[in-house]
């Protein structure tokens, strides 16, 4: 059955067309957030994209500092997919696919320095602010971690401090100030670009998904490259990462407007 699949998702991708209409470039519609999910939360969102999706909660907290960056704050992403999202996720501990999903996530953000971490620091070398990003798949309709780092980037700029109890030193949950993350201007956007045979195509669905040959997630801040992410044991040339990179940057913009 998936190599009759194959073969004839194949057969329309040479003919540039795809098994939903869309062009090869063409991410599926709606792409939209919305905010404020959680009541709880510090930051939320929900990220729709065509049948994916996915939640997004950012928990704010103190704690102590690593002792190789006693001046910084924390940042610690994690991911759940849930069994309701799809039949192929399980209950349990966290399988491959779910850590890479953080891990991705968590990179994208990370590397391109979007949070200054400084600026989360209360008292070096022994309090900071933690921040907590936590993705829950809702629906899995093909290009979890697409949703997931929009989802991600959205719920951070969305993200208000609680207030902070001087005398116990601890966060006052449910008590929210009007202070925002110490974010960067430019936004790390994430696009991963899926290789089936010789085409290359952004945000596949699952009958897509489940025959892909390779795939490239790029971050982005619309000018650097901020992390790369490969998957999948088939090989890509220097000229397929070179046009799955260039894809990820013409859609940066797309990926923007729907931020702002």
């Amino acid at each position: 059955m998936k190599k009759e699949l194959k073969n004839y998702i194949t057969s329309l991708l040479e003919k540039n067309e795809r098994v939903d209409g869309r062009k090869l470039d063409e991410f599926r519609k709606p792409v939209k957030i919305e905010l404020n999910i959680s009541k709880n939360a510090e930051g939320s969102a929900k990220v729709t994209i065509g049948k994916t999706e996915v939640i997004v909660g950012v928990k704010i907290d103190v704690g102590e500092p690593f002792p190789d960056s006693p001046d910084r704050g924390v940042l610690i992403t994690g991911a759940e997919l849930l069994p309701m999202s799809s039949p192929n996720f399980e209950s349990g501990p966290p399988d491959a696919q779910t850590t890479e999903l953080a891990r991705i996530v968590d990179r994208g953000i990370r590397e391109s320095n979007f949070i200054d971490t400084k600026q989360l620091c209360i008292k070096k070398g022994e309090k900071v602010w933690m921040v907590f990003i936590d993705i829950y798949s809702i629906n899995d309709g093909g290009n979890l971690i697409d949703a997931a780092a929009l989802g991600a980037v959205a719920a951070l700029r969305n993200a208000r401090f609680p207030e902070y109890d001087e005398k116990t030193g601890k966060a006052k949950y449910g008590y929210f100030t009007n202070k925002k993350l110490p974010l960067g201007k430019d936004l790390p956007l994430t696009c991963t670009v899926f290789k089936i045979a010789n085409k290359l195509l952004v945000d596949v669905n699952n009958e897509e998904e489940s025959v892909i040959d390779s795939r490239l997630t790029v971050t982005t801040d619309g000018k650097n490259i901020n992390a790369i992410q490969k998957s999948s044991d088939c090989e890509l040339s220097i000229d397929d990462v070179d046009k799955m990179i260039d894809l990820s940057f013409k859609k940066y913009k797309e990926l923007e407007a729907v931020l702002k």
